[in-house]
């Protein structure tokens, strides 16, 4: 659903791309050199929400959307939407575990998503919408494991099996720089307005009221 909107504007801001791109992944290189940090890599769904919603979040440094999972060396969007690549849309997160803890991290996620799906999110239908969470070592996977099933046996928020993936961490790849930050530049974009925004309001609404966003995230 979310690519018939975008594909429609797509010819536009193609030929910005490349540059964009290697502006991106030196950003994200700067990022991962902070060792005083965490990071995580997930993917729930269509990557504009996500990121939208974990930026706003108290202790969380840097939000990229990008792809991983998948055997393509830098895929591009519309490689990733075939769904031939294998990568699904994913975010990674840099935060302050001293400010927001994993298992914190872990509750926004299964709540952004339904976990339950195999392969889709709503009408956003194919592999690379999966729920998935990528695990650098052993005790990474433990706690995504824990995290699957505290949310699954005590949130009460989803009805049926889990089908997120756990999946070892090989390579993150940067989207584009269009979709950087994508719901802020275009929140009037059909997509956006229709399924972006009102998950975005009961996002803060939920969390606000748990003291977990920044200052200027408060709701309006």
């Amino acid at each position: 659903m979310k690519n018939l909107f975008f594909f429609l504007i797509l010819f536009f801001i193609n030929s910005c791309n490349g540059q964009e791109n290697q502006n991106n992944a030196k950003n994200l290189s700067e990022i991962m050199n902070d060792k005083n940090k965490a990071q995580l890599t997930f993917g729930g769904g269509c990557f504009w929400c996500v990121e939208s919603c974990f930026n706003l979040l108290d202790g969380v440094e840097s939000v990229i959307s990008g792809y991983s999972g998948g055997y393509k060396e830098n895929p591009t969007y519309e490689e990733v939407c075939s769904g031939e690549t294998g990568h699904a849309e994913v975010v990674q997160i840099t935060y302050n575990p001293e400010i927001i803890s994993y298992e914190q991290l872990m509750d926004v996620f299964f709540f952004l998503h339904d976990p339950t799906q195999l392969n889709r999110q709503g009408n956003d239908i194919g592999t690379q919408y999966r729920s998935v969470i990528f695990y650098k070592d052993e005790a990474e996977k433990q706690a995504a494991e824990k995290a699957i099933q505290v949310s699954s046996e005590q949130s009460g928020r989803w009805q049926g099996k889990y089908v997120t993936e756990l999946a070892k961490f090989e390579k993150f790849y940067p989207a584009e720089q269009y979709h950087q930050g994508y719901y802020k530049a275009n929140p009037n974009q059909p997509y956006c307005s229709a399924v972006v925004g009102p998950k975005i309001q009961k996002f803060k609404k939920h969390f606000g009221e748990l003291g977990m966003l920044k200052p200027e995230s408060e709701i309006q």
